[in-house]
């Protein structure tokens, strides 16, 4: 290697880097020169070494001393360099990790992994989510896209964050949406639902330009744009306002006796949803047969999916069909 080529890829190494290897170059350096300087109070190179990394940070064991004139001279020399250096070394290591940490917080710094989940958009729904997604699984790994939060510490939230904009290619290769296991898209309430559709729907497009596989879970507040939510990609249509609308009619006509459904959404915090195919011992048997089958497997069964028409709490004789969805409820 030339001397050239070593400078160039010396000068292109990050300063805690150069830093580091400097150190190790000086050390050897001062190591060797004392090792041949005064052999008998060191007599290995390493012993030399082993000297000028403990006077270089000032630690001083005094195991190994320099006795001669000249030993003493390389020894002050060592001092007046090394203990700068490394005291230096010390400073910019700590600044650089504080640096990181400002960094991380202000969603500067890219995500390198695979297998996590993205969320994109901040608001107490995302924040809410995050809260139950940790609870029943603490080692998954969160990322949160938004560009209206300036600063998010980790210590607050467990969760990546990335500032930008998810519609633009930068910000989603800055999250790895290649290497992501879904995206969920909350709607931003603070805009007009045709705005906060349109950004959904084109932060849809940017996300399925990226990752063609990926699941895209997506929250569209106006019914109109749900079918071009679906020809942008997405995988699943969350329909917030049709549900609000029908929990705000459930407290509106409700008995007084009644378990309000805020209190139901609760327990429900613990429970999973699942879709399965129906089995084949179960083909040809009424709903009310499936459903002692299922609270055998401490499930509920809610209802099924029948060529995309859901039939939920069906009569006890429904007989079900093959390629029948079971809709079931279960403990996480």
């Amino acid at each position: 290697m030339s001397i050239r080529l070593f400078k160039h890829m010396y000068f292109r190494l990050p300063v805690i880097i150069k830093l580091l290897l400097t150190i190790f170059i000086l050390m050897f350096a001062f190591g060797l020169i004392i090792h041949f300087v005064e052999p008998k109070e060191f007599p290995t190179i390493f012993d030399g070494i082993w000297w000028a990394f403990v006077t270089g940070a000032t630690v001083g064991y005094g195991d190994y001393i320099p006795i001669s004139f000249h030993g003493k001279v390389v020894a002050i020399l060592l001092i007046l360099s090394g203990g700068g250096l490394i005291a230096y070394y010390i400073t910019t290591f700590a600044a650089t990790a504080f640096k990181h940490e400002q960094n991380l917080a202000s969603g500067n710094v890219a995500f390198k992994g695979n297998g996590h989940v993205i969320f994109i958009g901040w608001n107490e729904r995302t924040r809410q989510l995050i809260d139950i997604t940790v609870k029943n699984d603490p080692d998954i790994r969160i990322i949160l896209i938004d560009q209206t939060l300036n600063h998010l510490a980790y210590q607050h939230y467990p969760v990546h964050f990335i500032h930008g904009d998810a519609t633009e290619d930068q910000t989603l290769n800055r999250a790895n949406i290649e290497k992501a296991d879904r995206v969920i898209i909350t709607a931003d309430i603070s805009k007009k639902e045709r705005s906060a559709d349109n950004y959904t729907i084109l932060t849809t497009v940017a996300i399925r330009g990226n990752n063609k596989d990926i699941p895209i879970i997506a929250e569209i507040l106006s019914k109109i744009q749900i079918e071009n939510a679906k020809r942008a990609g997405a995988t699943t249509i969350i329909k917030s306002n049709d549900f609000m609308s029908a929990l705000l009619f459930h407290e509106l006509s409700r008995v007084k006796t009644a378990l309000p459904f805020e209190d139901v959404l609760q327990l429900l915090k613990s429970q999973q949803f699942y879709h399965t195919k129906v089995i084949d011992e179960l083909v040809n048997k009424s709903f009310m047969h499936a459903s002692g089958y299922y609270l055998s497997k401490q499930q509920l069964l809610l209802g099924i999916i029948r060529d995309d028409t859901w039939e939920i709490n069906p009569l006890p004789n429904f007989i079900l069909k093959e390629n029948d969805t079971m809709i079931t409820l279960a403990s996480w």
